[in-house]
């Protein structure tokens, strides 16, 4: 339900809703205008009309999907949605070729048709492209479908000029929603970041009272067994005692320790994205994370945070890279894998260091499997593939 999600999400879902209103109007301004230019001239055309009509709304729906695409591609969800464009591209041209015979006599309204399917489409790909290129569609664009109907009537000029506008203003709009949803979900991640920020703050002062307290039992454990050397070189049974109070204080500190470190040490996959960006970004390298850790259990989300702080180690000490991309993958017989690649990968043969081998080690005590190969020309990539069993308790300890 919409009340269940954050307010990010509940923002995104009502700037998207309302772009989407531009599609649900193409195959109405399309079915209408061929109507009334089929209705105003006596035609048969009726099967026409209902194809024109039928195209549009494949091309609106078509155009939604786009959109969506877009926009998670702009916010570093998803890869750039290719063939997605071109089906839009194909509908759209299919959509204005089929309007063309109801036309023939009426430029004017053939430029409307148009001008409606052309500005769907531009719009669904104003996320993913510069506003130049936009600018320059839409102006292009807007000068082959009104040009004959201009070059005919000179009077046609101010109302495709407004058509124009409208145009322009729809296009201009869906840029800006775009921005204030990047801008909604920038502001969002800032807010985990803090979030996070103030844990690992957290994390780090009890890191230091730990120091303290070890200091202290390690102290105590120095000064018995001290004190037992002098009974033992004195001959006294009680250095026995002794030794016997430095094993139990011993015991009792390592237990403690390994309570405290194997809840400290848990590596968390959203914080080790973020660390690694921060990182990254500091040694002058750009990353790119597609993909959260949103449905993934605790064991693969450790897991892979173990991957990312080990793969971003290797790009940091291993490479020249000036990018980066994480990718999270989800297949659909429930695997997922994180895959991280990087340029300006060093030559020589790859050799598996402490870091990698134990990676592996961690990885396949859950079923899973790490892969590191060299891509041509310069590339380096690591994949690490867990099944959808790795969260299950007995797979942990096979």
């Amino acid at each position: 339900m919409l009340s269940s999600r954050s307010r990010a999400a509940r923002v995104d879902w009502y700037l998207r809703s309302s772009m989407y209103v531009l599609y649900a109007a193409v195959p109405l301004a399309v079915g209408g205008a061929l109507g009334g230019e089929l209705a105003a001239h006596d035609t048969e055309l009726g099967a026409l009309a209902l194809v024109s009509a039928g195209l549009a709304t494949a091309q609106a729906i078509a155009g939604a999907m786009l959109l969506s695409a877009a926009i998670d591609h702009h916010l570093g969800r998803r890869p750039r949605p290719t063939r997605l464009i071109i089906v839009v591209v194909a509908l759209s041209v299919l959509t204005i070729a089929s309007g063309w015979p109801a036309y023939a006599d009426n430029d004017a309204d053939y430029a409307f048709v148009v001008v409606v399917v052309m500005t769907s489409f531009l719009a669904a790909i104003t996320p993913i492209v510069s506003m130049t290129t936009v600018v320059s569609a839409t102006l292009i664009g807007w000068l082959l479908a009104a040009g004959p109907a201009i070059l005919r009537d000179w009077h046609e000029f101010f109302p495709q000029l407004g058509l124009f506008l409208v145009v322009a203003v729809a296009i201009f709009t869906c840029r800006t929603t775009v921005w204030m949803l990047d801008m909604v979900w920038q502001l969002d991640d800032a807010q985990h970041v803090k979030a996070n920020l103030a844990v690992a703050e957290e994390r780090l002062r009890f890191a230091r009272d730990l120091h303290d307290v070890a200091g202290r039992a390690l102290s105590v454990v120095a000064l018995k067994a001290e004190l037992a050397a002098k009974l033992g070189e004195r001959g006294r049974p009680e250095a026995v005692e002794e030794m016997l109070e430095v094993r139990r204080i011993a015991q009792d500190s390592l237990a403690e320790l390994r309570a405290v470190v194997s809840g400290l040490r848990t590596a968390q996959l959203d914080e080790e994205l973020a660390g690694a960006r921060s990182l990254l970004a500091a040694a002058g390298i750009t990353c790119r994370v597609i993909g959260d850790a949103v449905g993934l259990g605790p064991r693969t989300q450790t897991a892979f945070g173990w991957a990312v702080r080990e793969a971003t180690t290797n790009v940091l000490r291993h490479s020249e890279a000036r990018e980066c991309t994480i990718e999270l993958d989800r297949a659909a017989d429930g695997t997922v894998s994180l895959i991280m690649t990087n340029d300006g990968a060093s030559g020589g043969r790859i050799r598996h260091g402490n870091g990698l081998t134990g990676l592996t080690e961690r990885i396949a005590d859950l079923g899973g499997t790490v892969t590191a190969d060299r891509e041509q020309p310069d590339r380096f990539r690591v994949e690490v593939r867990l099944p959808a069993t790795a969260d299950r308790p007995e797979v942990a300890h096979q």
